[in-house]
């Protein structure tokens, strides 16, 4: 049984409407609140959405700045994680990264490395012919890899499906991932990304094989990036998937972006869930300044640097 420390990440609200969780945390202040009350439980990455994602680079900055600097104010080393901005092209997306790296706020830069359908239900249970294509392209990783070496940000890999993974280990290969990069396995619950329907998901589903199948891929290709695993459209803990991620030495992410079960709860719940399992399996709860040396990012820069 591994015993390192686990981290984990809590994903506070994603594209989840009160309707289908009424717990979710929308506005900074709610944010700011949740944020704060995960990481009293044991959360050390948080990740969330601004309410208007439809903004340029600078002025979303500003929004995520003022949502992560009481969570940083509460543990230094605590990691925060937005999602992509509004632009025409990756870079434009990935613009307020830019400012949120100033004064060493941001450590942790970001690309989906694949292209897939974010698929929903139809009326009749088929797929809708209306669903999400979500593109991103061999030239977007680009851009977003040479941005977290140029900025020293670790890099936030999250793989939909076993191509993703193929995509991201081709970069390992290589040299060209930054120090404190990792992945995560999105392992598709019924409810699929948007958790709208029981017919229509994504990737692997949340079992052992799956698990397994994306551990063979690392140890095949040698690879030691460390890495989490999260139930999306489902319910994690209520799924095999933690259990079997703490017996292999894996991290963990729960919260509202991803949750679709039917006992609705706040997110510091769902993350006091994982801690007190990780606790009962002889995994402690990483700390901040934990997750940071695990994931081995390089030290947080002073301001003005």
């Amino acid at each position: 049984m591994d015993t390192t420390p686990v981290i984990i990440e809590v994903a506070l609200n994603g594209t989840t409407t009160r309707e289908r969780n009424p717990h979710v945390p929308i506005s900074r202040e709610e944010l700011i609140e949740e944020g704060l009350a995960c990481i009293e439980e044991g959360a050390t990455i948080v990740h969330c959405h601004i309410a208007n994602m439809r903004v340029l680079a600078e002025e979303a900055a500003a929004e995520y700045r003022a949502t992560f600097e009481p969570w940083v104010a509460a543990d230094p080393d605590v990691l925060v994680l937005p999602t992509l901005g509004w632009g025409q092209n990756m870079a434009e997306k990935l613009g307020h990264l830019e400012f949120l790296a100033e004064g060493g706020l941001q450590r942790l830069g970001f690309i989906d490395p694949g292209t897939m359908i974010l698929g929903k239900a139809g009326a009749n249970g088929l797929p809708d012919p209306n669903s999400h294509v979500y593109i991103n392209t061999y030239a977007d990783m680009e851009v977003a890899i040479e941005q977290c070496n140029r900025l020293g940000l670790g890099m936030h890999f999250a793989i939909f499906e076993p191509g993703f993974l193929r995509n991201v280990l081709s970069y390992w290969r290589y040299g060209q991932l930054t120090p404190g990069s990792f992945v995560k396995f999105y392992l598709g619950g019924p409810g699929g990304y948007f958790a709208i329907g029981d017919s229509v998901s994504f990737g692997l589903p949340p079992t052992e094989k799956a698990l397994d199948a994306y551990l063979e891929m690392l140890e095949l290709a040698g690879c030691d990036l460390p890495w989490f695993a999260a139930v999306v459209g489902g319910d994690l803990i209520e799924s095999p998937i933690p259990q079997l991620a703490l017996e292999r030495g894996g991290h963990l992410r729960v919260g509202h972006e991803d949750y679709a079960g039917d006992r609705p709860r706040p997110n510091h719940e769902l993350v006091a869930e994982v801690a007190a399992l990780a606790a009962n399996m002889g995994r402690p709860v990483a700390t901040a300044a934990q997750a940071v040396e695990i994931l081995g990012l390089p030290a947080r820069q002073p301001a003005g640097v």
